[in-house]
C-alpha cells in the first residue's frame, strides 16, 4: 500500500504516564504543524513546530500495512540543540467509519538534553497527527 504522506498536520504529543488521576491537560508534552514532504521515493522530509520552535525533519517512510514513518527533527531552540526521534503508523481506516481522517499515531524520543538538563535525553511521549 502506497500512501501519500505530504501535506498538512495537527501535531499533538502526550507524556506516558499511567496516573489516572492526572487532568488531562497536565499530559501535554507538544503541539504544533507537522509538514511533511516526500523529496524522493520513501524518504520523508519537511518540519514541525510551532511558536518559538521548529524542527527540520529527515527519515523514511516505508510501505506495509499499516504504512510506517519514522524521522528525526532537529532545530536550534533558544541555542541550543534539540534532536527528537519519531516512529509512527498511519492508522488503518473503519469499513464502518464516519468523517474518519488520516491519522498517524506513534512514539518520540528526545535524543540529546537540552534546557539545561531539565529536558533529559531518552524521555518517551506518544504523539498523533491528524490531516488537515
Amino acid at each position: 500500500m502506497t500512501v501519500d504522506f505530504t501535506g498538512t498536520w495537527a501535531y499533538r504529543s502526550l507524556v506516558n504516564s499511567p496516573d489516572l488521576t492526572l487532568p488531562f491537560n497536565d499530559l501535554a508534552f507538544g503541539a504544533g504543524t507537522l509538514e511533511l514532504t516526500e523529496p524522493a521515493a520513501c524518504d520523508i522530509g519537511g518540519t514541525l513546530g510551532g511558536p518559538g520552535w521548529s524542527l527540520v525533519l529527515s527519515g523514511t517512510a516505508t510501505p506495509g500495512e499499516p504504512p510506517r514513518l519514522r524521522w528525526q527533527g532537529r532545530g536550534t531552540i533558544g541555542g541550543e540543540l534539540w534532536v527528537y526521534d519519531y516512529l509512527g503508523y498511519l492508522v488503518p481506516h473503519w469499513e464502518n467509519g464516519v468523517g474518519q481522517t488520516d491519522t498517524i499515531v506513534g512514539s518520540i524520543v528526545r535524543s540529546v538534553p537540552h534546557s539545561d538538563g531539565q529536558a533529559e535525553a531518552g524521555v518517551t511521549a506518544t504523539f498523533f497527527a491528524v490531516r488537515a
